[in-house]
């Protein structure tokens, strides 16, 4: 199962070879970085044989996805603070993807067992769903990180 993300990058010179107007430059060239490749992560699971390997890929796409936006919003820092997992930390500093959060924050238990070997626990089906989800998650962290107008 595919979903089409479309991140088009404009060309410096147009097709006449004149210079065209300056773009500008993105707000933060990490966040940028970190999501291209949860994109390219989120490819790789599509082309994975095995449900086990789509899911457990598709939620690492997931995680970078999830770290481009706290690239963007920063990590307030806080002395003594317990460790939290990627998904506390969108909560805290993305609330707007709140629910995001929580449905893969249910997975990681899965995932984790998936990892560990446990592939029974993963069919087509739901291989197929996280990355279809995973593709939508995706498409909102791109608002985040180029802009809504972009």
């Amino acid at each position: 199962m595919s979903v089409p993300l479309h991140f088009p990058v404009p060309s410096p010179r147009s097709p006449d070879n004149t210079a065209r107007a300056a773009v500008p430059a993105p707000r933060n060239p990490q966040a940028v970085s970190l999501l291209a490749h949860a994109v390219r992560t989120l490819r790789e699971a599509e082309g994975s044989t095995t449900p086990a390997d789509r899911y457990s890929v598709a939620y690492l796409a997931a995680i970078r996805a999830s770290a481009a936006v706290l690239a963007m919003r920063g990590r307030p820092h806080r002395a003594r603070a317990r460790p939290a997992s990627v998904w506390e930390l969108l909560v805290r500093n993305a609330p707007e993807l709140r629910e995001w959060a929580a449905f893969f924050a249910a997975g990681s238990s899965r995932r984790a067992a998936v990892q560990a070997g446990a592939s029974r626990l993963v069919d087509a089906a739901a291989a197929d769903d996280l990355v279809r989800r995973t593709g939508e998650f995706l498409l909102l962290v791109r608002q985040i990180v180029h802009g809504a107008g972009r």
